[in-house]
Formats: structure tokens, sequence, C-alpha cells
């Protein structure tokens, strides 16, 4: 089998930003997730290291690494993946603003697939050490943080499902009306109904199909008029007909928690 050529991803460290206090975060200002009480403010105010900034295609977390990091995200967004000896990669997940990464480091020493930039991001950092004090301190934070795993164990299910079971053009309607509602449901694209930046590359690589074959597919749905195709990115012209093609009921309306 021929060996897929791609460039490496950036592996510099995130770089450390000026500290924004807690009781300013915009993940609460946005509305789109849980409150904190006001003694669960200050604990994660305590909790919190600081603030980092990621650049696009940089890595902040290597598969088999040991990292004493958690990071929640606030604002951008990236992809977790695994990868074969050869260079084949599988993207398993995208993480959006208040998803909580490297938690698997905490409870296996190693991180079992990695993560990646899709565009500038903004993260929180914690120091994973203390996570301990969390669960002993605020069991309603240990709550959130197992409705927040619960919910990616949920996720993958059924991106396995629509790996395993859709066709080609079902595939691709669901993995871009996914990405169009998890955006919207946290705000990353605004008013703006347009998922970007994603190439095709990224699309073949988390439908399990061949770049040539991703092309014909996506092809299909801008015939129907259901999405415009421009890389690096899509702009989602029916959603609603794209969820009905993909045979999914979509995402629950909710306000879910963050860290």
């Amino acid at each position: 089998m021929t060996k897929r050529t791609r460039s490496a991803p950036d592996t510099t460290p995130p770089a450390r930003t000026r500290a924004i206090s807690c009781a300013q975060c915009p993940l609460c200002a946005s509305g789109h997730f849980r409150a904190f009480e006001s003694a669960e403010l200050d604990f994660v105010s305590d909790f919190k290291r600081g603030e980092l900034l990621a650049e696009a295609r940089s890595t902040l977390f290597v598969e088999g690494a040991n990292s004493p990091h958690l990071y929640t995200v606030v604002s951008g967004w990236g992809f977790r993946y695994k990868t074969l000896e050869d260079g084949r990669r599988q993207i398993l997940n995208y993480v959006m603003p208040g998803d909580f990464v490297g938690l698997q480091a905490s409870l296996f020493n190693a991180m079992q697939h990695s993560v990646e930039c899709l565009s500038d991001m903004q993260l929180c950092w914690f120091d994973r050490a203390r996570l301990s004090d969390l669960y002993r301190s605020f069991p309603t934070l240990g709550y959130d943080i197992t409705w927040l795993a619960a919910r990616e164990e949920q996720i993958l299910e059924e991106h396995l499902l629509s790996v395993g079971r859709r066709n080609a053009l079902e595939r691709a309607a669901y993995l871009l009306s996914y990405l169009f509602e998890r955006a919207r449901a946290v705000g990353l694209f605004a008013d703006a109904p347009e998922i970007t930046p994603l190439t095709q590359q990224h699309v073949a690589d988390t439908l399990g199909l061949s770049l040539v074959h991703t092309n014909k597919t996506l092809r299909r749905l801008q015939d129907q008029r259901l999405i415009q195709w421009r890389e690096p990115g899509f702009r989602i012209l029916d959603p609603d007909k794209l969820r009905a093609l993909s045979g999914w009921d979509g995402l629950p309306d909710q306000k879910r928690p963050f860290i």
C-alpha cells in the first residue's frame, strides 16, 4: 500500500496568555452552557492555571504521550484522531468551545489519540494533578465531567454507526449536519451557516472514504443544493433536508455543562 504523505502537524507547545477572570468567561456569558454556582466558580477560578493560545495545525496532545495538562476549549476548534503506521488517519471527533480535553491521560497515564487544532484556539489550562480535588470537593463538577465523557461516548457511537452502516452520501450528510448543529449550539460560527476551515481531506479521514470518493460525494450534495462547497469550508444551504438525508435525529436542545 502506498504511504500517504501529509505535512506533519506543528508540535510547538501552546503559548501562555494573560489571565482572564473566570467571572468574565466568554463561555459563561454566551448563554449556551450551564451556569456555575458561586462556590463552583470560585473553585474553578483556583483550579485554572491560566489561558493558552494554540495556532491552527498545532498539536495539543500526541497519542502515547503523558501530558500533565487538561484544557477547556474557549474559542476555535480542532479534532481528535488516531493514525496507523503507514500514515493513514482516522478522525474520531471534533472539539469545540466548552469541550474538556486531556482527561484520557488522567485515567490511563497516556493519551490514546492525538488532538490537532483546525483553527487558532484559545484554551483554559488546568493541572491534571489537582483533578482529585474537584471530585472530592465538588461532586456536581465531577458529575459534569462524567456527563461530558458520556456525551463523547454517545457521539462516538453515532459516528461508528455512520461509518459502518450509512452509505457515502448519508455519511457526508450526517457529518456536515453534526458539525453544523454542534457549531450552532455553541455559537462557534455566529450567524453564518459555514463550516470552515474544513477540507476534503478532513472529511475523507472522518468518513473512512478515499479522497476521490469523498470528492464525488460532496459534489452530489452540492448538486442537490444542500451545501455550497468551496475549499477550505462548506456553507450549509438546507440544514433540515441535509439532516433528513442522513437519517439522524439531530442534537438535543439543552444547555450543557463545562469546566
